[in-house]
């Protein structure tokens, strides 16, 4: 008989032992039996403030007792205008009009339907194809998940996804090919991560990629959307992960640290140049969410954003980044360390076999995950990744602390995974 937590709760993974948290502060949490966690990975690249800052939650409550909740269908308040004019002020370019939500994927299925609805508005009905990036990620909804070049989560469901045009992750040439190949009029949109996530282990593209692929799209008439749920938000030191090239897209895509994990929120962010294509065609972005434009989660993303500002944290996470990279070179010396990738407080860490052959361990012996137990047995909290070699193999974990982390805890970061990494090898060995 399966063994799994008996409570009442339905979990994420039926055969892992929960630590149950009681509270946080900073960069740690604390669970019931009074062991401390350093949360390596702000949870799942969310918590960029660290936990329990108590500005946030004290903005959320005053919000909820003047007004939790209005349908953004027929209402609008001041918690969502004052959110909308914080992430214009923001926003690249002219992205001037912001439409939240409450996930990431369904901030991803809501730009890409507004591409196929856009072009349909404008009269160009043939531009319904979307081309994305391998490896990637955008989300778990069953747009997002077609858009997302993650085998392991779509093969369930292969019936029910649509067909993506695919290209490797930064080659420029590739793009313009593939959008030549398929037809300009048939492309609406292509989708990428201006910074990879999780499914590239933060590799960050060439210089001068984002300049090209800006300039393809504007070619093709391909609308560019990127999305920055992971990436954006500060996490790689600037607001976009786009600033360092000076490049803006069509449609900007936000979550995860945009509320700090106060709140679930995320965003889309359009110029009033698409918005307009809408108001003079059929009305409004034919995309409905009961929890879009909430006032609670809006009074949340407007506290991060002037937090961030006042305590100038994503200058503070450019700064302390370098010194992240800088710690992490410490553990090229490992064998079975591979490339270390990032940007900011964003690092992938790639494991492999033999880092002299670069071969990545067989698929079967679930190195990654085992690193994560390992790593939280050590009382680290990191973020494993698998198949971004082929779809199938290759392990890696992603680090991504609160921007409030010190020089300190960093130390600290990287001693447990070295030691957690050491630790995983050790058992493998043993069991073969």
């Amino acid at each position: 008989m399966t063994h799994y937590p008996e409570t009442s709760v339905f979990f994420r993974k039926l055969r892992w032992e929960y630590p149950r948290i009681t509270h946080g502060k900073g960069s740690w949490v604390y669970d019931d039996q009074g062991n401390a966690y350093l949360d390596g990975c702000g949870g799942a690249f969310v918590s960029n403030l660290g936990h329990g800052v108590a500005e946030i939650a004290d903005a959320m409550a005053a919000q909820a007792r003047k007004l939790a909740y209005v349908s953004g269908m027929t209402l609008t308040h001041d918690a969502v205008e004052e959110f909308a004019e914080e992430v214009v002020r923001l926003s690249p370019g002219d992205l001037d009009k912001v439409y939240p939500l409450s996930s990431g994927s369904d901030a991803v299925e809501a730009a890409l339907k507004l591409a196929r609805q856009y072009w349909a508005e404008v009269g160009t009905p043939s531009k319904q194809r979307i081309v994305a990036l391998s490896p990637s990620y955008h989300g778990n909804t069953l747009l997002a998940l077609s858009a997302s070049a993650r085998e392991h989560y779509k093969s369930m469901y292969k019936g029910w996804l649509v067909d993506v045009i695919r290209v490797p992750a930064y080659d420029a040439d590739a793009l313009a090919q593939a959008i030549e190949r398929a037809g300009p009029e048939t492309v609406a949109a292509f989708i990428m991560e201006p910074v990879g996530g999780s499914s590239t282990g933060a590799l960050v593209p060439p210089s001068g990629y984002l300049t090209r692929a800006r300039e393809i799209c504007d070619k093709y008439d391909v609308l560019f959307i990127a999305d920055e749920i992971l990436c954006g938000a500060g996490r790689t030191g600037t607001w976009s992960a786009l600033e360092p090239d000076d490049v803006t897209p069509d449609v900007q895509i936000l979550g995860k640290g945009i509320a700090g994990g106060f709140a679930p929120l995320a965003a889309l962010v359009a110029p009033a140049r698409i918005v307009d294509a809408f108001a003079e065609g059929s009305g409004g972005l034919n995309h409905a969410q009961t929890f879009s434009h909430h006032a609670v989660s809006c009074a949340a993303g407007t506290a991060t954003l002037r937090y961030l500002a006042q305590h100038q944290l994503i200058q503070r996470c450019a700064k302390v980044g370098q010194v992240l990279h800088a710690r992490l070179a410490q553990l090229r010396g490992l064998p079975n360390v591979g490339a270390i990738r990032g940007r900011g407080l964003l690092a992938g860490i790639e494991l492999v076999e033999d880092s002299s052959s670069d071969l990545p361990f067989p698929r079967a012996a679930h190195f990654a995950e085992s690193l994560t137990r390992a790593a939280l047995d050590a009382r680290l909290i990191v973020w494993p990744n698998v198949g971004h070699r082929n779809g199938t193999d290759g392990d890696l974990v992603m680090l991504a602390p609160p921007f409030t982390v010190t020089d300190e805890e960093i130390d600290t970061i990287v001693e447990r995974l070295g030691q957690a990494i050491t630790q995983t090898v050790k058992h493998l060995s043993v069991r073969t």
